[in-house]
């Protein structure tokens, strides 16, 4: 087992991994089969990035996914970014990693300009690093166990015209949407059923979760298509995005009875999944 933060000391345990204390990272590694990732957790920016920014600290934190990294330690293994999406965003592909134009972040003005590229590339090295150092995981976990689960965990925000308007419609809007488009079916299937059942069985202040899969998104992130082709059959990759009802996502305030409900729920799930991933041939 390896823990890795952004500063202090090194590791514990013998195994090794290509993270350093040079990134703002939370590394678990404990060689299990199910690694969870809540890339877009975090909400730090280096300090040289933020005379060019033009977006508030409400607004980044608004487009951020907090508290997912709660849920993603739920697994044995889980990666936790602590840097903000807005430094590099490792779910884009590197290109758009540090991504400066409105046009590339939903219409909104993040950056008052663009940074020099020197501090971009320290930004887009870190990309690197993240994939580099997943390749080394993954491969790592299929060959002790043939074929892993991997969990996406994100969040969504369904209260987009404001904190007094009214939520966007629950029929296109499940509690959690589960992103199903990159594994592969006739080997998973059964555990998809499994994982998605025992998720949306497990109450979350005494309602079940409404729990769905594809329907706000067509497809994936940059991570998990870059998962599934580079990994392909031995990998099932499952991206939840929960929708921001454990917290008030205008102020930031978190439900916190909610958010342990929803820990509870994928930890079962993740529990139910790993009993039935032995069973996928």
């Amino acid at each position: 087992m390896q823990l890795y933060g952004q500063a202090g000391g090194g590791g514990l345990g013998n195994s090794e991994t290509s993270a350093t204390n040079r990134d703002n990272w939370i590394i678990h590694r404990t060689g299990g089969p199910v690694l969870a990732t809540a890339v877009h957790a975090g909400h730090t920016i280096r300090e040289e990035l933020q005379p060019y920014l033009a977006a508030d600290d409400a607004e980044l934190r608004r487009e951020e996914d907090p508290l997912t990294d709660i849920w993603a330690s739920a697994a044995p293994d889980h990666m936790l970014c602590r840097t903000s999406r807005f430094e590099v965003d490792l779910n884009r592909s590197r290109d758009m990693a540090l991504a400066t134009k409105p046009e590339n972040t939903w219409g909104k003005r993040i950056w008052r300009e663009s940074p020099p590229q020197e501090m971009i590339e320290r930004s887009l090295a870190q990309h690197d690093r993240f994939y580099a150092l997943m390749r080394n995981w993954i491969e790592d976990l299929i060959r002790l166990h043939g074929k892993i689960l991997l969990l996406d965990i994100h969040s969504y925000n369904h209260r987009r015209d404001g904190p007094y308007a009214p939520a966007a419609s629950l029929a296109s809007n499940p509690d959690i949407d589960l992103g199903l488009t990159e594994l592969n079916h006739d080997r998973f299937g059964s555990l998809v059923g499994v994982f998605s059942e025992t998720l949306s069985q497990v109450p979350c202040q005494g309602r079940n979760p409404d729990v769905r899969g594809n329907v706000r998104y067509p497809d994936g992130g940059n991570w998990p298509e870059w998962v599934f082709a580079e990994f392909g059959d031995d990998v099932c990759t499952i991206t939840l995005e929960y929708k921001k009802f454990y917290m008030d996502e205008w102020s930031g305030h978190a439900y916190l009875p909610v958010v342990e409900d929803l820990r509870v729920g994928i930890s079962q799930a993740i529990e139910a999944a790993t009993q039935e991933l032995k069973r996928c041939r």
